[in-house]
Formats: structure tokens, sequence, C-alpha cells
């Protein structure tokens, strides 16, 4: 049975570019990304987000996420709670500035001297979130989810690898001689089983709704797919509820 991936955090930006602000905090994310930390992060890609991203939506539903915002619109934070769940922690580059009496930054698509401190400043809060995440989570070492624990060989659970190039865990169901993939859904149960949901038809409703939060589930499979999600759901949570 493969393990989940390593856990990641994932960084969304506001993407706003009216303000030298909005670039900011996308350099400051690519810093993060590409040279201080590669291996813990990745990136979420907020338009696609808010238009419906079900792997992007997914992943900040179940992994911790930064939102680093240009200004107090607070557009990435949000957007991410609305849509998946409240970040982790939140990072405002006006706030930053005030903070440490920044110079403001001049430019758009190129920055002046000033809003080049300012991205490193903003790096480096990007960077003490990362580290405090990972070590409210446990050592680095031991930084991933645990591996899912159905066996059923019928469903196979693999990977899927969203916009954000993060591999997010899926699940892949027979329904009406039809294979559908469901993103998310070991992660689902995982969840469900942890707050010692017994199986039953409403629990089944609560999961579905879940699902249809990340995948789009066509109308004349639905009843078919929620009574396969109710019997996996069932056998995973006779072999590891407690």
């Amino acid at each position: 049975m493969p393990e989940l991936p390593q856990r990641k955090i994932g960084i969304v930006t506001c993407s706003g570019e009216e303000l030298p602000e909005g670039t900011v905090t996308r350099l400051a994310a690519l810093r993060v990304l590409e040279q201080l930390r590669p291996r813990d992060t990745v990136t979420i890609c907020l338009p696609l987000f808010l238009a419906g991203g079900e792997g992007d939506r997914a992943f900040a539903k179940f992994y911790p996420t930064i939102a680093v915002d240009g200004c107090d619109k607070r557009c990435a934070f949000f957007g991410t709670t609305k849509y998946s769940s409240e970040p982790a922690a939140s990072i405002v580059v006006t706030g930053l500035e005030n903070k440490f009496g920044l110079e403001k930054p001049e430019g758009l698509r190129q920055l002046n001297k000033a809003g080049g401190h300012t991205v490193d400043i903003t790096a480096d809060e990007i960077v003490k979130n990362v580290d405090s995440i990972i070590q409210r989570a446990g050592k680095r070492a031991d930084g991933k989810f645990s591996q899912t624990k159905s066996e059923d060989q019928s469903n196979a659970t693999t990977y899927a690898t969203c916009s954000c190039a993060s591999d997010i865990p899926i699940q892949i169901i027979s329904v009406d001689n039809q294979e559908i993939t469901i993103v998310g859904l070991p992660l689902i149960f995982e969840k469900f089983q942890e707050q010692k949901k017994v199986p039953s038809s409403i629990i089944t409703k609560e999961i579905m709704d879940m699902v249809k939060i990340y995948n789009r589930i066509q109308p004349n499979i639905e009843s078919s797919l929620e009574t396969e999600i109710e019997k996996l759901y069932e056998l995973y949570y006779q072999k590891d509820g407690k």
C-alpha cells in the first residue's frame, strides 16, 4: 500500500496587479518555493482556486496553507477561507511595511530597490510561518500523513497532480461500469474516522456533500456513487475505527 505524499504547505498569494505589493507577494512566494523551502511548500493558483479548481481546493482543505496578501483587502485569505479552510497563517505586505517601517515599494512588473527589500522581508516572514507550522505538526522527518488504511483492491487509491504540482490522494471507484476518480476521498474518510463518525446514511450524506465540493459529480451517477461510497466507508471504519 503506498504512503500518502509528504505533508506540504500551500502558499496562496493575492495575485493583485494594481499595487506593487501584489508583485511583492508573488516574488516572495517564488523565492520560498524555489530557494528557501522547496521541499516543504507548493503554490496554489488563486484565480483557478476561486474559479473552482478541484485540486487546489482539496489541497487547501486538507493541508495547511499560508495566505500572502498585498493589502488589507486580504483576498487570498478570505478566498481560501470561503472555499476550503481558514489558512494556518496570514501575511499582509502593507502590514509588514508598517511593522518594519519599510519604504513603500514602487513598480508593478519591475520593483524598485525598496520593493526588493520588501520581497526579502516578506519571504522571511513566509519561511518563519512554514517552519512554525512544520514544528507544530511534528518532526520534519515525520511530516507525512498516515498511509491510507483501506486495502480494498477493487477501488485503488492513487495520487492526482493538481495545478500547483502537489500530490492529492484520490480514489478510483467503479460505478455503473465506469471508473470514477474522486479527489481527496482517502483524506475525507480519514477525517471522518478520526472524528468517530460511525457509518450511517446520514454520515454518507455528509461525505457526499464534502465530495461534491471538490469533484464534479454527474447527476445520473450520483445515487450509485453514494451507494459505493457508503460501502467503502463502512469497510474503512470497520477495519480502523476504534
